[in-house]
């Protein structure tokens, strides 16, 4: 990972995390992620969820390949940015098993810090490819 994608996947917010879902199609979802000892760890936080099973982790279960996308867009075109990371992913059943993860998420999203993070599932993106762009490496000046 070039420094400026690091950089990118820190400052940003969420990402959309892709899955594939029983029927073959990519299936999205807006998440919130923290970078921890050379992966993404996406926490099955404890916002309202429809109850069961997420799809995400049914999916990852099935089929461990994922895609994360993260950018950056800003009307001062020159900013634009967009990091891509593939790779296979995985679930933990619990948190616990990787405390540097849940570490990472707390600092980076203040209202984790009171969730119950250690026993619910935590999932681990693994990295194999990364792909990315921005405008200042695409000769248009900025």
């Amino acid at each position: 990972m070039e420094p400026w994608q690091e950089r990118l996947l820190e400052e940003a917010r969420s990402g959309a995390l892709a899955t594939i879902a029983r029927d073959g199609l990519p299936q999205l979802v807006p998440v919130c992620y923290a970078l921890a000892e050379g992966a993404v760890a996406v926490a099955i936080d404890e916002k309202p969820k429809r109850g069961g099973t997420l799809a995400r982790v049914r999916n990852v279960a099935r089929d461990p390949r994922f895609a994360l996308l993260v950018d950056r867009y800003e009307e001062r075109w020159e900013r634009l940015a967009w990091v891509r990371l593939e790779g296979a992913a995985e679930t933990l059943a619990r948190g616990a098993e990787w405390p540097a993860a849940l570490a990472a998420l707390r600092r980076r999203y203040p209202r984790y810090r009171a969730m119950a993070l250690e026993t619910r599932p935590l999932m681990r993106l693994r990295p194999s490819r990364v792909v990315g762009w921005r405008w200042a490496d695409a000769g248009a000046g900025g």
